[in-house]
Formats: structure tokens, C-alpha cells, sequence
């Protein structure tokens, strides 16, 4: 069992000593060293996201820790977050003056407390890496300590976090009272036999819920979100829009595909709830914004509700879809933030979407990517978004729930409207002056973001059959 408990969570192991030894050669020496531990901190990464893909299945840590394919596909995509993340703050840091070697451990930590919450088969580890994630993002949120904005964005996200790490708590612990366990396997079992749910029960998964909901921003728990994402440093937003949101969407499934599977009712009812208003709030909420970063965050929240469709349903399809819409959103939203990080004119960075008049004409290549991630978020064929929507679309059809898919329709035509008022701005609007010339990794970031979604529908097959491997491990029968 020791044994089986090392070679399991050697990735997670790895990381968190790389993280020691990155702190250690950050406070050592006297001169700067952010650039040489950002290098190493992405290279970590890289390292776990191989050790990753070797990884071996089974369950760690007395059944607390779990190793599956559900698990790798997630933590690729939260690794591959991660590294972009950390490429797009490299030269905004410095242009900004933050450029300190705290930051990449920091992301180094949130990334090692999500891959915890990926592979958490226990209520009580599945706590203890949302609480290493949710201590990192908070201190990342008010990185830049000496603008107003910013600090304000991280106490609001401490204040409302710590409210739903207690309701998680709270539940968990009505959880383990009505079921005599924290374990998910267990847990399981016991609504599988007879005597009937209690309603403790229902309650407490309710709680857990909800406190998984805050960190996904759906609606009604997402109150924190346009504030943090506007304050924030660009490269934090970006960050907190992609990798985190992904590990708290596949966290929520796995706990209420898994051991509350018996509960899909009670639970379905919400996650329908929570999907059409994170879609409708989402989509009008975004129509009257003129802060990009704010329009991102109520676009974020529409997103949400369109991967919780797929959840929402509680099939096969529908958790596939759900995957699949998750992996392409990661690879729109890094896209679209390269292009807010690259936003700069006479040394200042812009963030309004008036401040792209003229894109088109001043720097095509920059318009022609976002065009082309704006396309995408709209879900215009044959894009990778597009893909993204048809799959939880086809699940909802195919499980009846049609308010679901007809929702869903309607509330992506309305955010057509800001996705597209964005590209009449770029290429019909007179230039406010040209942005100043952007680093190499960003370009190589527009780059590889812009071929991955035109290019996704010539090649899903390695996509989709991920997929469908991390669904049967989570969902066997």
C-alpha cells in the first residue's frame, strides 16, 4: 500500500517539491530571480503533466486519493492552464512592476492544490486542495498590492471564499453525519442500500453544491466575479478563468456523478437551476459592458452554464459533452486573454473595448486572432466552439430536456451580439493609435490558440476519445 501510494501521486509529489525548492532558490539570493523561477516553475509543470500522462490507476491514501483517466484528462488541461498562465504574465509583470518570484510559486501551489481536488476521492481531501487552491488565488488577486483596484479584488474573493469554504464544511460534515462517511466510494454504498435518503443527506449535498458552485461563478453564487476579474492583474484573470474554473466544473461532477450518482434527481433539479440563469445572466448581463475583462467574466459565467447543461442532464453524453466543452473553452479563453495581456498603447495597458477601434488596420494579425476567438465563444461553424455547444446541446435533445437546449439557443444569440460588436470595433471603428509591439510568447500563444480552433473539427479524434475514456472511468456502468 506504501508503495501504491508514492507511485500514484508522484505528480503531485513532484510538484510540491518543486515548489519548496523554487521558494528556496527564490529567497536565497539577493538579486532578481522572477524570470530564472518563472523558467523553472513552467518546467515543473511540464515535468508533472508528463509524469501525469505516465500515471497508473488505482486508489491511494486508504481510498482518498484516486488515479483514473478522469483525472489525467482534467489535469492536463489545468497544467496546460497553468503554464499558459505563467507565459502570459513573463513580460506583463515586468512591465508592471510586479515582477517578483512569488507569483509563479503561487501559481505552482493553486495548480498543485487543483490537481489534489482532481484526484480527491474523500470529502476531506477534496477540501484540503480547493483550500491550498483558494489560499493561492487569494493572494494572487491582490498581486499588484499597490493599485486600489486590485487589492480590493482580493479581499472580496477572500471574504466571499471564506463564506463557501464554510457551507462546504457544513455540508460535508452533514454528509459524513447522515452517512457515517467521508469517503465517496463509501458514501456511494450506503445510498445504494436500503432504508431510503434521508433529508440530512440531501441537505449537506446541497452545501457542497453550492460551495462548488462559487468557484465556477454560476449563478446565483456569482457575485464575486466581475469585480475580481476587472481588479485583478490581466495574466490573474486570465488565470483564474481558465485553469481553476475547469478544476472546479470536473471536481463538481466527479463528486455528484460518483458518490451522489443515486441522488441525480434531487441534484439534476439544481444544476438545471443553476445552468439556465448562469446562461441567461450571462449573456444579457455582458451586452451593456465596456470593460473587455468585464465582459470576459460575464461570458465566463454563460460558459459556465453552457458546460453545466451537459452536467445538468446527468448521461453518459451529456458528462462528454461537458469534457469536451471544458478542453475547448481552456484553449478560446487563453486565446482571448493573450490578446487583453497584448493590449498596450504608449507603454499603458488598455483594457476597454473602444481601445480596439482600428485593430484591424493597425495590427491584423492581432485582429484576425481575436476574430477568430470571438467566432469561436459565438459558436459560429466550423470553430471549435461550435463543437463545443453541439455536444451538451445533443445530450440535452437526447435526454428531453428541452428547456435546457431551447435556452441555451436563444442565449447564444444574444451573446453573438457583444461577441461580434467586438469585431465591428477591431475593423469599422477609426484607430485610436497603435499598440505597442507585443513579446514573442504571446504571439506564439495567439498562434497556437487561433490553429487549435480552426483546426479542432479536421482533427477531434484525439479529443474526443479522451473523452470518452475519462466518462467511462468516472461513470463505469
Amino acid at each position: 500500500m506504501s508503495v501504491m501510494n508514492w507511485s500514484l501521486s508522484l505528480p503531485e509529489l513532484v510538484l510540491a517539491l518543486c515548489a519548496l525548492a523554487l521558494l528556496v532558490c527564490g529567497v536565497i539570493p539577493k538579486r532578481d530571480t522572477s524570470f530564472g523561477i518563472t523558467m523553472g516553475a513552467i518546467g515543473s509543470l511540464v515535468v508533472t503533466m508528463a509524469l501525469v500522462l505516465a500515471q497508473g490507476r488505482g486508489l491511494a491514501f486508504n481510498g482518498q486519493y484516486v488515479a483514473d483517466a478522469f483525472s489525467r484528462f482534467t489535469k492536463i488541461l489545468v497544467l496546460a492552464g497553468g503554464v499558459a498562465a505563467m507565459l502570459l504574465a513573463l513580460d506583463w509583470n515586468r512591465r508592471e512592476g510586479i515582477a517578483r518570484f512569488e507569483f509563479p510559486i503561487l501559481v505552482v501551489t493553486a495548480t498543485l492544490g487543483m490537481l489534489v481536488m482532481l484526484s480527491a476521492n474523500d470529502l476531506l481531501s477534496l477540501y484540503m486542495g480547493l483550500e491550498l487552491l483558494s489560499l493561492s488565488l487569494y493572494v494572487v488577486a491582490s498581486f499588484d498590492r499597490d493599485n486600489g483596484r486590485s487589492s480590493e479584488a482580493g479581499l472580496k474573493y477572500f471574504v466571499l471564499g471564506a463564506l463557501a469554504s464554510g457551507m462546504l464544511l457544513y455540508g460535508a460534515s452533514l454528509v459524513y453525519g447522515f452517512s457515517g462517511t467521508t469517503n465517496f466510494h463509501r458514501i456511494a454504498d450506503s445510498l445504494g442500500a436500503d432504508g431510503g435518503v434521508s433529508a440530512g443527506l440531501v441537505i449537506g449535498l446541497i452545501f457542497v453544491v453550492a460551495a462548488l458552485s462559487f468557484k465556477i461563478s454560476a449563478v446565483p453564487f456569482h457575485m464575486w466575479t466581475p469585480d475580481v476579474y476587472e481588479g485583478a492583474p490581466t495574466p490573474v484573470t486570465a488565470f483564474f478563468a481558465s485553469a481553476p474554473k475547469v478544476a472546479a466544473v470536473a471536481l463538481l461532477t466527479r463528486v455528484v456523478v460518483g458518490p451522489f450518482g443515486e441522488l441525480a434527481t434531487q441534484w439534476g433539479q439544481v444544476i438545471t437551476v443553476m445552468a439556465i440563469l448562469s446562461m441567461l445572466l450571462g449573456s444579457f448581463a455582458a451586452v451593456g459592458q465596456r470593460n473587455v475583462k468585464r465582459l470576459m467574466a460575464y461570458s465566463s459565467i454563460g460558459h459556465v452554464g453552457y458546460a453545466l447543461m451537459g452536467l445538468a442532464v446527468g448521461t453518459v453524453t451529456g458528462v462528454r459533452g461537458l469534457l469536451l466543452y471544458l478542453a475547448i473553452y481552456l484553449v478560446m479563453n487563453v486565446g482571448v486573454f493573450a490578446v487583453l495581456v497584448a493590449m498596450r498603447r504608449n507603454g499603458r495597458a488598455v483594457e476597454g473595448i473602444s481601445d480596439l477601434a482600428g485593430l484591424g488596420r493597425t495590427d491584423p494579425m492581432m485582429a484576425l486572432a481575436m476574430t477568430i476567438f470571438m467566432f469561436s465563444m459565438a459558436g459560429i461553424p466550423p470553430l471549435a466552439g461550435f463543437f463545443g455547444k453541439l455536444y451538451v446541446f445533443l445530450a440535452a435533445v437526447q435526454s428531453g430536456a428541452w428547456l435546457l437546449a431551447v435556452v441555451g439557443v436563444l442565449t447564444s444569440v444574444v451573446s453573438a451580439y457583444y461577441y461580434l460588436r467586438i469585431i465591428k470595433v477591431m475593423y469599422f471603428d477609426v484607430p485610436e493609435g497603435a499598440m505597442d509591439p507585443r513579446p514573442t510568447g504571446l504571439t506564439v500563444l495567439l498562434a497556437a490558440s487561433g490553429v487549435l480552433n480552426v483546426g479542432f473539427f479536421l482533427f477531434p479524434a484525439p479529443v474526443l476519445s479522451a473523452a470518452q475514456a475519462a466518462v467511462t472511468a468516472l461513470t463505469p456502468g
